[in-house]
C-alpha cells in the first residue's frame, strides 16, 4: 500500500498537514502554545487556539527576537526568516504517523548562550535520527535573551524554560497521533539546552514529562534571584526603562534584543557586581527563583529530585576551544591573560597555584582554555552525574575525545561538536563549521555510533556502556575507536572536587 506524500494526524488543537520526506512523515511549524505577544507578552505560555479544517505544517515557525550572532553577522542567520509571532512551534520527524506506532520519542532543546537559536537551524534536521534509530524526533523553538530569560518584574522568571514545560506537555498530549508513545520520551540538548534540560530535571512541573535525558555540555552559570535582578535592571538601563513588564511591553519584540547586545558589549564594567558572569558572553540564564525553579540542578539532584529519571550527562574534552577560535585568541594567550583566568574562573582557595601545580607542563594557553572549560562546561557536567547517582538515580557519563577535522585539527574535540554527531553531519550551519562541508568516513562512522548509543538509551535506558558511580568513575570515551575507561580529567575532577555549583550571587548591591 503506498504511502501518502502528504501525511496528517490530529492535535487536540486541529488536523494538521506535513510532507513525506526522504522515507518519514515530517511535520514543521506546529504551534504547541499562543503567540507570547499582546496581552501574553512576558507572560507563562498559554494553550494555542483550536484551527479548523487542516492545517499546513510543512514550514519551519518563525524564530524567537534575538540578538545577531556576531558583532558582523546579519539580524538573522540566513536559513531564519522571521516573520509573524508565532515563536512557539514544534518540528516532528517520525518513521509513520500513526497511533499504532508507540515508538519512543526525542525531544531536542538548542543550545545558544540564552539568548540564540531556533530550530530551523538545517544542524537540528532531525531525519538521520529518526530513521536509524526509528523513534520520533520532535524540536522546538522556545524565548530567549530578553523574553525568555531577563528577570522582569510583573512576570514569571523562566519563561523559556516554562515554554520547554508546554512543549513537554504538547508532546504528552499529541506524540501519539504521530506514532511517538507520551510514556517514552527523552529530553535532550546541547549547552544553554542542556542548562535547560538540567533545569528541567529540578522542576516541579516538568516532573513526569519525560522518562530519560541527555545533557551534552551542561553550563554551570545559574543566576540568584538578587544577581537576575541586577542584570535585568541593566538591560532594561540600556533603553532607559525599569525591567519591569509594563516598561518593556511596549518595546516592540525585534528591537528588544538591541538592548542586550549594548549590555554584552559592555559587560566588564560590572565585575564588581556580578563577578564571573561578567566576563562571559551572555547576560542571560536560568534563574534559581524558588519558584519554577526551587533550587539549583546539583543540589536537587543529590536530593532525589530526579531519581526517577535515566540520565546520560557529558562533556568535550576541549570545550573552550571553540571560544578561543571566535575570539581570535588561539596563539595569542599570554601568561598574564591565564594568570586572570585562573584567578577568575578557578576554585577557591589559589587556584592559580593549584592549576599550575596540577598541570605543571602547560604553556599559559591551555591554563586559559583548560580553567575555563572546567568552569563553563566540564565540571558542572560531572557534577551533575555525581549528584545523579548520590540522590539514588542512574547516570552514565561520556567525554567526546574526537578532533574536529576542520583548521587542521586546531579545534581539537571542542564545544558544540557532539551536535553534529547527534544528528548526522549534514553540511550546513554548526555541522558544516566543524566538520566540513563533506564529512569523512571517520566522521561518519561516530556519528552512526553516537546516533546508535542515544537512540538505544531513549528507547531501554541503555547506551551501551556502564552506568557511572563515584567509586569507578567509568566513562564512554567518544572517539574513532570508542572506549570505556576510567574519567581521564582526573587531575581537573581533583580540584573541583570540593566545589559545589550552586546559584551565582549578587557580590555587591
Amino acid at each position: 500500500m503506498s504511502r501518502s506524500e502528504s501525511p496528517e494526524a490530529g492535535t487536540a488543537a486541529g488536523a494538521v498537514r506535513g510532507r513525506r520526506e526522504g522515507g518519514l512523515d515530517v511535520f514543521r511549524g506546529i504551534p504547541y502554545a499562543h503567540p507570547p505577544v499582546g496581552e501574553a507578552r512576558f507572560a507563562a505560555p498559554r494553550p494555542a487556539g483550536r484551527w479548523e479544517g487542516v492545517r499546513e505544517a510543512t514550514a519551519f515557525g518563525p524564530p524567537p527576537p534575538q540578538e545577531p550572532f556576531g558583532p558582523d553577522a546579519p539580524a538573522a542567520a540566513p536559513w531564519s526568516l522571521p516573520a509573524g509571532d508565532d515563536w512557539l512551534t514544534v518540528n516532528v520527524w517520525t518513521p509513520e504517523a500513526d497511533p499504532a506506532g508507540r515508538r519512543p520519542v526525542m525531544v531536542w532543546i538548542h543550545g545558544g548562550a540564552y539568548k540564540l537559536g531556533s530550530s530551523d537551524d538545517p544542524t537540528y534536521d532531525g531525519g538521520r535520527l529518526a530513521a536509524d534509530g526509528n523513534v520520533v524526533v520532535v524540536t522546538l523553538n522556545y524565548r530567549v535573551g530578553i523574553e525568555g530569560f531577563l528577570h522582569i518584574e510583573g512576570a514569571p522568571a523562566n519563561r523559556g524554560l516554562l515554554d520547554q514545560v508546554a512543549a513537554l506537555e504538547w508532546v504528552r498530549e499529541n506524540i501519539s497521533a504521530f506514532g511517538g508513545d507520551p510514556d517514552q520520551v527523552t529530553v535532550f540538548g546541547e549547552s544553554a539546552g542542556a542548562g535547560s534540560v538540567a533545569a528541567l530535571l529540578a522542576m516541579p512541573r516538568a516532573r513526569g514529562l519525560f522518562r530519560r535525558a541527555i545533557a551534552q555540555s551542561v553550563p554551570g552559570t545559574f543566576f540568584s534571584d538578587a544577581l537576575a535582578r541586577d542584570i535585568g535592571a541593566a538591560v532594561a538601563g540600556e533603553l532607559g526603562l525599569r525591567a519591569t513588564a509594563a516598561d518593556l511591553s511596549g518595546v516592540d519584540p525585534r528591537k528588544l534584543p538591541e538592548a542586550g547586545a549594548a549590555l554584552g558589549g559592555r559587560m566588564s564594567e560590572f565585575l564588581l557586581r556580578w563577578g564571573s558572569v561578567a566576563r562571559t558572553a551572555t547576560p542571560y540564564s536560568p534563574v534559581v527563583d524558588g519558584e519554577v525553579l526551587p533550587v539549583a540542578p546539583w543540589a536537587a539532584l543529590a536530593d532525589g529530585a530526579a531519581r526517577d529519571v535515566e540520565l546520560i550527562v557529558g562533556h568535550n574534552r576541549d570545550e573552550y576551544r571553540l571560544f578561543l577560535m571566535m575570539g581570535g585568541l588561539l596563539g595569542k594567550v599570554d601568561e598574564n591573560l591565564a594568570t586572570a583566568a585562573l584567578a577568575a574562573f578557578g576554585p577557591a582557595p589559589d587556584a592559580e597555584r593549584a592549576y599550575r601545580t596540577a598541570f605543571p607542563d602547560a604553556p599559559a594557553e591551555r591554563l586559559f582554555e583548560l580553567v575555563q572549560s572546567d568552569w563553563l562546561f566540564r565540571m558542572p557536567s560531572l557534577h551533575l552525574a555525581d549528584a545523579q547517582t548520590a540522590g539514588g538515580g542512574r547516570a552514565y557519563l561520556y567525554e567526546l575525545t574526537w578532533s574536529a577535522p576542520v583548521h587542521g585539527g586546531a579545534l581539537g574535540a571542542c564545544h558544540g561538536l557532539d551536535v553534529p554527531l547527534v544528528f548526522g553531519p549534514q553540511g550546513g550551519g554548526l555541522g558544516g563549521m566543524l566538520i566540513g562541508p563533506e564529512p569523512t568516513p571517520e566522521a561518519e562512522q561516530l556519528s552512526a555510533h553516537v546516533r546508535s548509543a542515544w537512540t538505544a538509551f531513549a528507547g531501554t535506558g541503555d547506551p551501551g556502556w556502564p552506568a557511572y558511580d563515584a567509586e569507578n568513575r567509568l566513562v564512554r570515551l567518544l572517539d574513532t575507536e570508542p572506549a570505556v575507561a576510567a574519567y581521564p580529567e582526573e587531575a581537573a575532577r581533583r580540584l573541583w572536587e570540593r566545589h559545589v555549583f550552586e546559584a551565582l550571587p549578587l557580590i555587591a548591591g
